[in-house]
């Protein structure tokens, strides 16, 4: 199972759900893979202690500008292996804009050598839509998409989802839409009416899992942690553990 975690603007809590799915699993004793696709390198930058020493030729830039292998190493966390990203990755955009030669496709080509030494693969997409997000796309069964309150937010859903469906046209006919997740919820307005419009407007689409807003996922991060390290008690643990169960619960059990 190899699944896109995307949402078209940044702060949405994307970067979050992609390192709290792939440790969640792997803590239980799930073998997985993390690609990280964002040239922030935030989800590298979490679980890679020494990633300020890593040279771009280690990272996933040498995949989709060069070619070459998928450059995966280990986490700090025991299961989880990631393909770290660059930030010469922010340049992909105008390098395969001229290219022809199967340009949607270099991360799949490398990424279908070695998912099978994996029960889960996740990939951390950029906040936009790109030749790295179709990349990701096109290597995908399945997409994510991460919404977090306001009026923005949800707009930018339309384009995403049309994404989606073009490269089930032209690219990847099997992908498929996991579902909407609604983040960084709270007690406010803005968020209760935020929810009520995205399941009024994709009654079937949207998980019922909610990730609520809370301090200890920014913390964990910031310490270089998943939030179960953290603080497997926090509200957010027991949330991304539900969110687990809801998208992969039939799965693990098989």
């Amino acid at each position: 199972m190899i699944t896109s975690i995307a949402s078209q603007k940044g702060g949405t809590g994307k970067t979050s759900t992609t390192i709290s799915l792939a440790a969640g699993l792997a803590r239980d004793g799930k073998r997985v893979l993390l690609v990280d696709m964002d040239s922030q390198a935030n989800s590298s930058k979490v679980l890679l202690h020494d990633y300020p020493n890593l040279h771009k030729e280690s990272t996933v830039y040498n995949t989709i500008l060069r070619r070459q292998a998928l450059p995966i190493t280990k986490t700090h966390v025991e299961n989880l292996d990631i393909a770290p990203s660059h930030i010469l990755l922010s340049n992909t955009d105008i390098e395969l804009a001229v290219a022809r030669d199967h340009r949607e496709e270099r991360l799949k080509r490398e990424l279908v050598k070695v998912k099978e030494n994996y029960d889960y693969v996740f990939i951390d997409c950029p906040p936009s839509i790109s030749w790295l997000t179709l990349n990701a796309f096109t290597a995908s069964d399945k997409v994510l998409v991460v919404v977090a309150p306001g009026y923005f937010e949800l707009d930018s859903i339309v384009q995403i989802t049309k994404t989606i469906e073009e490269v089930q046209d032209y690219y990847n006919p099997g992908l498929e839409l996991a579902g909407y997740l609604f983040t960084m919820s709270d007690t406010t307005v803005n968020s209760r009416t935020s929810i009520q419009i995205l399941r009024q407007t994709y009654p079937d689409k949207v998980l019922k899992t909610i990730i609520p807003r809370n301090t200890d996922l920014r913390d964990a991060h910031f310490n270089k942690q998943d939030i179960f390290s953290y603080n497997s008690k926090a509200t957010t643990a027991f949330a991304y553990k539900k969110l687990i169960n809801e998208i992969y619960g039939q799965e693990k059990t098989q």
